[in-house]
């Protein structure tokens, strides 16, 4: 039976200030409960300290989160079933951050290390109408270039219809950075991993 089938999932992501850790943590739960073996990786900052501390709270944020979560790599998107792919938007489109590990995957790009794995995506932004959809979009770009099977949310279950959008989870930060995950967009993104999870498994039976 499928649903005895173990299922790896990585999930990939840049946060600064912490909104896109907080849904990260959720999709990670949402996996877990689905049976998946969760990976957790933050993107690495590529640009410099003296940069980093113009922005109350960068340093420190980097420091903590790095200390909690290692550097994604390609032997974890090798490793995985599944992969979920978070970031802040910029300017509409996906963080430096995590385009930069995105980009480091070329090498299983050329081999179809990653062709039929399932691949989801979610975002968050400072504004309600700051990009969240955009960028959540924009990721599904280099989804499809990798070969992987999109699993969008869609209105799978009624919670989408509070939180969320049906491409991924999303949350708002406000213009001070205060706002944090309300309880259904955390529950959005424990059902993303969750449904992530079971496409995964899924697919996983099909490739025998």
């Amino acid at each position: 039976m499928s649903e005895n089938i173990p299922v790896n999932v990585l999930i990939a992501f840049y946060s600064r200030d912490g909104h896109v850790e907080a849904l990260a943590k959720e999709v990670a739960a949402g996996a877990e409960a689905a049976g998946a073996t969760v990976r957790l990786r933050r993107a690495r900052e590529i640009v410099s300290r003296e940069i980093m501390a113009n922005v109350p709270g960068w340093v420190e944020n980097a420091e903590r989160m790095n200390a909690a979560y290692e550097a994604p790599t390609a032997a974890d998107a090798d490793w995985a079933d599944g992969i979920v792919f978070g970031t802040p938007t910029r300017f509409g489109n996906i963080s430096s951050e995590l385009k930069a590990y995105v980009d480091s995957l070329g090498g299983l790009w050329f081999q179809g290390k990653l062709v039929s794995k399932a691949g989801s995506a979610f975002a968050a932004t400072a504004s309600v109408h700051g990009g969240n959809e955009s960028t959540t979009i924009t990721m599904y770009n280099f989804m499809a270039h990798l070969g992987m099977i999109i699993v969008p949310l869609g209105y799978s279950d009624p919670i989408l219809f509070e939180a969320g959008t049906p491409y991924g989870a999303t949350t708002v930060s406000g213009p001070d950075g205060k706002r944090t995950p309300t309880d259904p967009e955390r529950e959005v993104a424990r059902h993303q991993g969750k449904r992530l999870a079971e496409v995964a498994r899924a697919l996983k039976s099909l490739r025998g």
